[in-house]
């Protein structure tokens, strides 16, 4: 870990209180995420797999910062729900996974009820903040993934 500059020192606390406060406004806390009944890390999987058609497993644990083990319990679980599919083996060892129906209404459910969160905090801000908000989160989102290696965000982002 590098140590603070003295240009950062003063933002450090301020945006570590700003990220735990987040964490519990968009209910990271509770057992369940996004009046889905899921985990977040289920609703995380569902999220990536619907972004992209298909995800293995391997690929899912790195989207996720996730071990591989858990993430193998977890696609056992969505599977099992009826949430997801798996594909037939690209190489003979993984099999790449897809929404079912299911899944994708469940999805669905997840995406409205991020974008409704997200739409009325955003509204009780003056125009010119939305924007600081969304950059700025964005601009944290991807210093933070780089820190384990992972790549910036691609795509249109996704708001839980």
């Amino acid at each position: 870990m590098q140590p603070y500059t003295a240009d950062i020192a003063p933002l450090v606390e301020p945006v570590r209180d700003a990220a735990r406060r987040l964490v519990r406004e968009l209910g990271f806390m509770q057992p369940t995420l996004a009046g889905s009944g899921l985990s977040p890390s289920a609703v995380h999987a569902l999220i990536e797999i619907g972004r992209h058609g298909t995800r293995t497993g391997a690929e899912l644990s790195a989207a996720l910062a996730l071990e591989k083990s858990s993430v193998s319990r977890l696609l056992a679980r969505l599977c099992d729900g009826g949430l997801l599919r798996p594909g037939p083996a690209r190489d003979g060892r993984e099999r790449p996974l897809a929404l079912t129906r299911k899944g994708r209404a469940t999805l669905a459910a997840i995406d409205g009820f991020a974008r409704g969160q997200v739409a009325e905090a955003l509204a009780k801000m003056p125009p010119p903040e939305r924007m600081a908000v969304a950059d700025g989160l964005s601009l944290y989102a991807d210093a933070l993934a780089g820190r384990r290696g992972a790549p910036a965000a691609d795509g249109d982002p996704v708001a839980i």
